[in-house]
């Protein structure tokens, strides 16, 4: 079984369209990375588990979602990965392109130009935004992320997607029960944890009812 199978096995069972375009993201990616750094150039052999099954996990969690905010998009991940799946999830439920779409929103342009030349040549069903998180107010189902911030700050950046009733689904490393514990000083919400499909030591963090504390 290739890489690409494995991935494909252990989340979704994806048709080849699907791998076709997941293949064409990562071979972009590793082109440009070279001259952009958008990921650690030691993941780039690892793009299969380290990126696209840590992102498509999500799914698995929220598979009724159809609206996405990625905030702090930076090389895709989540986001572009949702989107590619989200595509072809829609063409086999007979769903048109615009029935679920991923917001990919970062504040440095070079990025929002890279997330825009991939989202345009692969057909995605995507918005870029170039902008700070904090200052985008839009009503999605889910808030995702990865990477971009501890929680007691991520959550102030997604205040106003919360308070239009979106979940959180993060994607978190090992100490995430103490950015929880921090968090609490100053957010109520209500959490769950599960465990990554992409490494035992990270976490995946779903967060709902958030609300400034008292």
């Amino acid at each position: 079984m290739t890489p690409e199978e494995m991935a494909a096995h252990l989340v979704f069972h994806v048709k080849q369209a699907a791998i076709d375009d997941l293949t064409r993201f990562g071979q972009v990616l590793a082109e440009r990375n070279e001259v952009m750094n958008l990921v650690g150039p030691a993941t780039i052999p690892h793009y299969w588990s380290r990126h696209v099954l840590d992102s498509a996990q999500l799914l698995n969690h929220a598979p009724e979602a159809r609206s996405w905010a990625d905030l702090g998009a930076g090389a895709g991940f989540p986001g572009v990965v949702l989107a590619i799946l989200l595509k072809h999830l829609s063409t086999d439920s007979g769903e048109t392109p615009t029935d679920r779409r991923v917001f990919l929103i970062d504040s440095l342009a070079k990025r929002c130009r890279f997330l825009g030349e991939v989202v345009r040549d692969l057909d995605l069903p995507a918005t870029v935004i170039n902008d700070r998180a904090e200052n985008v107010s839009l009503k999605v189902d889910v808030v995702t992320a990865r990477a971009m911030a501890p929680l007691p700050k991520l959550i102030g950046f997604a205040e106003s997607f919360f308070r239009k009733g979106a979940e959180g689904w993060l994607l978190k490393g090992e100490n995430v029960e103490a950015e929880i514990a921090d968090a609490h000083k100053n957010w109520a919400f209500q959490s769950e944890l599960f465990t990554s499909l992409s490494d035992p030591r990270g976490r995946v963090l779903h967060i709902r009812s958030v609300r400034r504390a008292r």
